[in-house]
């Protein structure tokens, strides 16, 4: 019997984590946190190979935090594709669950 116990393992000892993957039509890449500016600036290394000046946005700002190495989700701004948004921030096992699956191997 697969039972669930409180801390959302299985009985093989697998986590079961949901992961959101970036979505290509809303232009959303992976990335790596370089370094924090302040006022809820950060440089982001993207997978695609360009180095971002990024924002984190406000509805992000008050409820999670980004520090240095974590891994995000950024959308490229339509004008200066070295500037972009930061979306989304991965936890330890989501990013353990991207490095298994291969989305992470440019990073």
């Amino acid at each position: 019997m697969n039972r669930q116990n409180d801390q959302g393992h299985t009985g093989e000892g697998e986590a079961i984590t949901r992961v959101r993957t970036p979505n290509k039509k809303e232009r959303e890449v992976l990335g790596t946190v370089i370094s924090m500016l302040g006022a809820s600036r950060v440089v982001v290394r993207c997978i695609d190979g360009v180095t971002r000046m990024c924002r984190i946005r406000g509805k992000m700002k008050k409820r999670v935090w980004v520090r240095e190495g974590d891994v995000v989700i950024v959308v490229p701004w339509e004008i200066q594709d070295e500037k972009g948004d930061v979306v989304w921030r991965y936890t330890g096992p989501q990013v353990s669950w991207l490095e298994r699956k291969g989305f992470l191997k440019n990073a």
